[in-house]
């Protein structure tokens, strides 16, 4: 058997592995995403240069050292190399070196909390261009989304038009999940009563998974939804079929989507309570509940300066003091 067939054998079982695998992890359509595997690709190869060596090393030690090579220097005495210590010791050192330095810039020039600056690669943030703006909540086992500056909300599906900077905020109903759309960004974990951000930006239009990457409960398998990059034309289209759908979120309905249930189709809101998002990151939904932010305002009004009660509440809670009131459904779209 020739060594071309021999090669081709042992490669075939990882071909019908990966055979019907989108490897969207090492070609993502989003920038965000495209830049952390950069980074992911660079390190592993970075580290492939001490395994590699490593392991082609132990081979050839031990076929040149074999008990039947006769030629083989036998030296039983030898304790040192100052050449091979050398080796040994610098060549991992400048990979920790290079893999750290690659991982702290990387670290923070991706950092969820930080706006973009590029949403593509020598495509910077036009001047005047403000992010979507959506607000996300993981329920069991479904995601709500909301649009605050359109005053609609969506359940299970996420739309963005390419090329525009979106910025998420996200808490959760009850348990921890964690926010996950491959093509999009790195995951990002939702918690009860406290909130996370996360930058992204879609570059090619078309329609991308979505799930939960944290273990929830025993339905949290079915936890996806689809995530659609459009172009403006179609994402104004969706956001008037949205608006045509004439149901509202309010706190009966949203009651009813905080119960546990599967496989939860698409669903569309043209309008939502004012202020929900905030009620559900303060824990305040149901009748009778005392906002995080009172609370903590109550509790620490003794120790306040005058004039000063519940400054920073927000900061503390997790929201922001900037809280979006939803567009009129007639309003126009914001650009």
């Amino acid at each position: 058997m020739t060594v071309k067939r021999l090669r081709g054998l042992l490669l075939l079982p990882l071909a019908l592995l990966l055979g019907g695998c989108h490897l969207v992890l090492l070609d993502p359509p989003g920038d965000v995403a495209r830049q952390q595997s950069d980074i992911m690709i660079v390190t592993t190869i970075i580290i492939a240069l001490i395994i590699v060596p490593v392991m082609i090393a132990i081979g050839v030690v031990a076929w040149r050292y074999r008990a039947s090579n006769k030629q083989a220097t036998y030296d039983p005495d030898w304790d040192h190399s100052p050449q091979l210590e050398l080796v040994v010791w610098a060549a991992p050192l400048l990979i920790i070196i290079a893999v750290g330095a690659i991982s702290w810039i990387g670290t923070h020039q991706l950092d969820p909390y930080r706006p973009l600056d590029r949403v593509a690669p020598g495509q910077p943030v036009a001047a005047g261009v403000k992010p979507l703006e959506v607000d996300v909540v993981s329920l069991r086992w479904k995601w709500l989304f909301f649009y605050p500056q359109y005053g609609i909300a969506t359940v299970n599906q996420l739309a963005a038009p390419v090329d525009v900077p979106i910025r998420f905020r996200l808490t959760s109903d009850e348990m921890m999940d964690s926010f996950f759309v491959p093509a999009l960004v790195g995951q990002v974990y939702t918690m009860p009563g406290m909130q996370t951000v996360l930058h992204a930006v879609i570059n090619k239009p078309g329609t991308y998974p979505g799930f939960s990457a944290n273990y929830s409960g025993v339905g949290f398998t079915d936890m996806r939804f689809k995530f659609e990059g459009m172009n403006r034309q179609d994402f104004d289209r969706w956001i008037a079929k949205a608006r045509d759908a004439g149901t509202g979120l309010d706190l009966k309905v949203y009651d009813r989507l905080r119960q546990p249930e599967r496989d939860v189709p698409v669903q569309y809101f043209a309008r939502f309570e004012p202020g929900l998002y905030t009620r559900i990151l303060e824990r305040c939904v149901d009748p009778g509940e005392t906002c995080m932010s009172a609370t903590m305002s109550d509790a620490h009004a003794g120790d306040a300066m005058p004039g000063m009660q519940g400054h920073g509440m927000h900061a503390a809670t997790g929201a922001l003091a900037d809280d979006r009131t939803p567009v009129p459904a007639q309003a126009a779209p914001a650009h």
